[in-house]
């Protein structure tokens, strides 16, 4: 016998569930199409591997007929936001502009499902629509790394994680992109073990299967290919400080080695000085948080350890080319 026809009539032994798992997807308009993808279909090759129906799925959107993704595609939906009956799961993709789908209506439903007891979870920006719900206060949640910012900004009692997602929570959540297929594939793992997870990974030809607790950025390591942990450190400690920035002086009297180590560890493997990567990653944090929500432009300025609102002007201008003001209005 084939070895895969092998490995297909193992996992169709095991002891079928008493129903499909039914799992419902709520399409925020602007929603990544590569989120939605790695979400549903580790669903549909469950299923095909398995050979019995283990999983079913709907999806719903706002207005019950389509939602448009980031790409412009339309996909056609099977409900509106209508109560739900029998759901293990729903889960919220959204993508792009996510604040702006925050209406009334969405988080009415949300708080609505909960209070049903549908547990609920989100993928890509979705954990914002969860925060703005109030679901998440106190809880560690995934969120897409270009809504890191975003998030800990206007919602500071969510325990922002770095990892892909989080799925040990009471609302489960993932970065978006592959790292809502981990997370499915987690959920598969759990409910039909490891096996059958893993032949819907080799399906996928996924062979990168990350834990929850992995990085969503590529590492300093692989991005440039250092190892060493001085600079390692550097970095994590220039990141955690962005509202009051720390000096190269205090990063070397952290780290316990010199100004100058600090300076050619940077010059050498980053190729600019400590003091130009503080302030580039101040002044990228700001680029996030004056596209991505409203505050004002000295809220922005202070967020980003600024001490005033034309000293922030003047060196964002000298960087980008473009004043904050005019910044915020050409992205959005």
């Amino acid at each position: 016998m084939p070895a895969a026809r092998q490995g297909h009539d193992r996992l169709a032994t095991r002891s079928a569930p008493s129903r499909a798992a039914e799992f419902v997807f709520l399409l925020i308009d602007n929603f990544s199409h590569l989120a939605f993808s790695c979400a549903i279909e580790p669903l549909r090759i469950a299923n095909r591997v398995s050979g019995r129906s283990l999983f079913r799925w709907s999806l719903a959107s706002a207005d019950g007929v389509s939602a448009v993704c980031s790409n412009r595609s339309v996909t056609l939906v099977d409900r509106g936001l209508v109560p739900l009956r029998h759901v293990d799961r729903l889960l919220v993709i959204s993508g792009d502009d996510v604040q702006s789908r925050a209406t009334p209506g969405i988080l009415t439903y949300l708080r609505r499902e909960r209070a049903a007891g549908t547990p609920i979870g989100a993928i890509c920006s979705g954990a914002y629509l969860l925060a703005s719900a109030g679901f998440l206060s106190g809880q560690a949640a995934a969120i897409h790394w270009e809504y890191h910012d975003l998030l800990a900004e206007l919602f500071p009692e969510v325990r922002l994680v770095r990892g892909v997602f989080v799925a040990d929570q009471k609302f489960i959540t993932a970065a978006g992109g592959t790292a809502a297929a981990d997370m499915m594939l987690h959920l598969i793992a759990a409910e039909h073990g490891t096996d059958l997870a893993t032949a819907v990974a080799d399906q996928m030809v996924y062979n990168a299967v990350r834990e929850a607790t992995a990085e969503q950025r590529v590492s300093l390591q692989a991005r440039h290919g250092t190892r060493n942990e001085y600079l390692m450190r550097a970095v994590e400690l220039v990141q955690e400080n962005l509202e009051d920035p720390l000096s190269p002086g205090q990063i070397a009297d952290t780290l316990g080695i010199c100004i100058r180590q600090v300076e050619r560890l940077f010059q050498r493997h980053l190729g600019t000085s400590p003091k130009r990567f503080i302030m580039e990653a101040r002044l990228t944090r700001a680029r996030n948080l004056l596209v991505q929500t409203d505050l004002s432009i000295t809220e922005v300025a202070v967020a980003c350890g600024f001490r005033t609102p034309s000293t922030f002007s003047r060196v964002y201008r000298a960087h980008f080319m473009v004043s904050p003001a005019a910044q915020r209005t050409t992205l959005r």
